[in-house]
């Protein structure tokens, strides 16, 4: 397993089976995020991840505790600083990144990322207005692993284009049906305007 160094110590992210086995028994909904989720979706890995991300509801934000009962929790408060989330602490709304090892002295293994839902849809920390039913958020591999639809994680990847954000979206691109390219390119000028990805995806 690779590390990777980080500003707040090593990551040597958890792989996508220990994350389902964490989480599973969850009564809440959870998804794989980020770029394992696009992988899930193209259904082969296609490069390296510096940490593996997992979305949660804000309004089920305690359920990560439960999952990672005995662990490290620390929240990005104020975003960029980590500071320890307390048990049982519901986190303020601009809060929504939280990292989590074992120990003090242990890698980190997971992200956890907390977006918001209202009405039983699900709202983009991007865009208010981008939004969607919440049984629609997302996918399940053939074992069972919820992941990120490959579009929604495109519509957050879209903002800053990264390298590995390009990878990512050229990789998915021929695997997303007509509808999930008018939803990304939609929702992408919609939040960002005038976008490279959005002339891609009508092609």
């Amino acid at each position: 397993m690779q590390r990777i160094e980080a500003p707040y110590g090593a990551w040597e992210p958890a792989s996508v089976t220990e994350v389902a086995s964490l989480f599973s028994p969850l009564c809440e909904p959870w998804w794989i995020a980020g770029g394992y989720a696009v992988e899930l979706a193209v259904g082969r890995a296609f490069r390296a991840h510096a940490d593996i991300d997992v979305l949660l509801l804000r309004e089920d934000q305690l359920a990560a505790q439960r999952a990672l009962a005995g662990w490290e929790w620390w929240a990005a408060d104020p975003p960029g600083a980590l500071r320890p989330w307390a048990a049982g602490e519901i986190l303020p709304p601009g809060v929504h990144d939280i990292w989590c090892r074992t120990g003090p002295d242990a890698p980190w293994r997971v992200q956890l990322m907390l977006d918001e839902a209202q009405d039983g849809h699900w709202v983009s920390r991007r865009d208010p207005r981008v939004r969607r039913p919440l049984d629609t958020l997302g996918a399940a591999t053939p074992e069972g692993v919820p992941f990120l639809a490959p579009e929604v994680q495109l519509h957050y990847k879209a903002k800053a284009r990264r390298p590995k954000d390009e990878e990512d979206f050229t990789a998915v691109l021929p695997v997303l049906t007509a509808g999930q390219r008018r939803w990304l390119a939609g929702t992408i000028e919609q939040t960002y305007g005038p976008h490279p990805w959005a002339e891609r995806l009508r092609g």
